[in-house]
């Protein structure tokens, strides 16, 4: 049955009600916090692969993606609020739909988190080779050492991205060996990105030529289905740029007055972000350009792909934004600004790491429980006498996380990842929905206003910006859930504590592990 092994709802709040959670949150403090964590990775990583595929549009791509981010965040405060424990989607989901689609959720967000991590690692890779070794030491690193082989279709590029690979090893023995970042660290890193965005933004508006957002749509807002491209299917991907906007949600029980300041602080930073971002692709698209590379029948060339490739290594295109791997520094040294350009790079260099780290981190607490319910091998779950983390699932994870980053395209990773998160957002709505109906006498210290068009609009816009993604990216999380059936029927249904009869509280140990420390990019869920 389908809705089977459905895990107390009770016993998973059994240890969050031993918590005392003081209410010190207002409104002001939950949007400054929701922007810090969603200002990060994407609007540094991901402004050349949407302008290849939207051009100027890129634009009209954040207002899409932020929009489905509101609805899903509200989901999100209502039952973050509920259900204040570890685990995420895959929590939720296992106290409302049954232990098959947690293991589906539980598993999706292991490929998000891990893909995602990837994506990051390229991402600073880029930076790192351009501005550290290239611009700062004038190094140019091999492309046989600064690029995967394979692009998402098995297209060939350089050899192995060495900074990407090194990066996700070296901040996965951070994580093993218990990195113990402070909230007032992560404070400086979070304004360090304001003030390097901030400054971007000043100084490419005055420069933005109007001729260059012509034409606005050349893709198209659709740019057919399956194909990525066009605005929608820019959204599709810079989704990722709005990693940790549900960070807000799960603060909820530290709110004072949530039902009021909940969806102020939700709404409030995704709002600023949008307009933010916003800011930043016309500031990029304006100055420079942004149109796409076409291929035939008008069709722009896949972001990362082997054909795109090709066209950015001839000398009419060497320039162009959607050819870089560093877009923003790249913008600011093609006007004029080589050593503010330097700065922006040198702020990406230093706060994406974090995000990485708190990526892996993501990854393996999810990871985490799905082991000590017995849905993973229990022996996953070990925590090193002295490090006090979980490090095998720590080395798995960096391992798989450190070979994805390199051998494959930011652009595409940020794809697969997103289509793992769509999915988990869309989860979380169907278990809110469903919770209202099944337990509507339970205290929320949050309620979706509206949940009757809220819930739906959240499934319809995953399910929108899902069919927007590649082909090829969508059809990763039907295989990559294939697989995990095949591991759920053939190892962890039986092995499952909740099939077993063993009713417990886990998730909590968690937190002795790694506590929350407020002010980092905390990953979406």
């Amino acid at each position: 049955m389908i809705f089977g092994r459905v895990k107390p709802l009770d016993a998973i709040l059994a240890t969050a009600e031993k918590k005392s959670l003081h209410r010190s949150l207002g409104a002001l403090q939950l949007t400054l916090f929701g922007i810090g964590c969603i200002i990060g990775t994407g609007i540094f990583v991901l402004t050349a692969a949407g302008a290849q595929k939207a051009g100027p549009g890129l634009m009209l791509a954040f207002v899409i993606a932020g929009a489905v981010c509101i609805v899903a965040a509200l989901c999100y405060a209502e039952i973050a609020a509920m259900v204040p424990v570890a685990g995420s989607a895959y929590t939720y989901s296992y106290a409302t739909m049954g232990e098959i689609l947690a293991w589906t959720v539980g598993w999706a967000l292991v490929l998000e988190y891990a893909i995602a991590a990837s994506a990051v690692s390229v991402g600073w890779a880029g930076f790192f080779t351009g501005t550290i070794l290239k611009e700062t030491f004038g190094i140019a690193l091999p492309a046989a050492l600064s690029a995967g082989p394979l692009a998402l279709g098995g297209a060939p590029g350089g050899m192995i991205n060495l900074p990407a690979f090194v990066i996700a090893l070296l901040v996965t023995w951070l994580l093993m060996i218990g990195t113990n970042e402070s909230a007032r660290v992560n404070a400086v890193l979070v304004t360090i990105k304001l003030i390097a965005l901030t400054a971007f933004i000043a100084l490419t508006l005055p420069k933005i030529d109007a001729a260059n957002f012509n034409p606005f749509l050349p893709a198209g807002t659709f740019g057919g289905f399956g194909t990525g491209v066009g605005a929608v299917g820019a959204a599709a991907t810079i989704f990722f740029a709005y990693v940790g906007f549900d960070a807000v949600s799960t603060a909820a029980e530290e709110t004072k007055n949530p039902q009021r300041n909940v969806p102020i602080g939700l709404i409030g930073s995704l709002l600023f972000c949008t307009i933010f971002y916003i800011l930043v692709a016309a500031g990029a698209v304006g100055t420079i350009g942004g149109q796409p590379i076409m291929g035939p029948g008008g069709v722009p060339f896949p972001a990362g792909s082997e054909e795109l490739a090709r066209q950015c290594a001839m000398p009419q295109y060497a320039e162009r934004l959607v050819c870089s791997n560093e877009a923003l520094a790249h913008v600011l040294r093609q006007i004029g600004f080589g050593t503010i350009g330097n700065m922006l790079g040198y702020a990406a260099i230093i706060a994406l790491p974090s995000v990485i780290l708190i990526l892996l981190f993501g990854q393996t607490r999810i990871a985490f429980v799905m082991a000590r319910d017995g849905l993973l091998p229990e022996s996953w779950s070990k925590v090193h006498p002295k490090w006090k983390t979980p490090y095998v699932i720590t080395a798995i994870t960096g391992v798989a996380v450190a070979i994805g980053a390199a051998f494959l395209p930011v652009g595409q990773l940020a794809d697969i990842a997103n289509a793992g998160t769509l999915y988990a957002f869309m989860m979380v709505a169907i278990s809110v929905m469903l919770l209202r109906k099944r337990d509507p006498e339970r205290k929320r210290a949050f309620r979706v206003p509206g949940l009757i068009i809220i819930g739906p609009l959240t499934i319809l816009g995953c399910m929108f910006l899902f069919f927007n993604l590649p082909t090829a990216a969508m059809l990763v999380l039907p295989g990559w859930s294939a697989i995990g059936l095949l591991i759920y029927f053939g190892y962890s249904r039986r092995r499952s504590h909740l099939g077993q009869g063993k009713i417990e509280v886990h998730e909590a140990e968690l937190d002795d592990i790694h506590p929350h420390v407020p002010g980092i990019d905390v990953p979406k869920s």
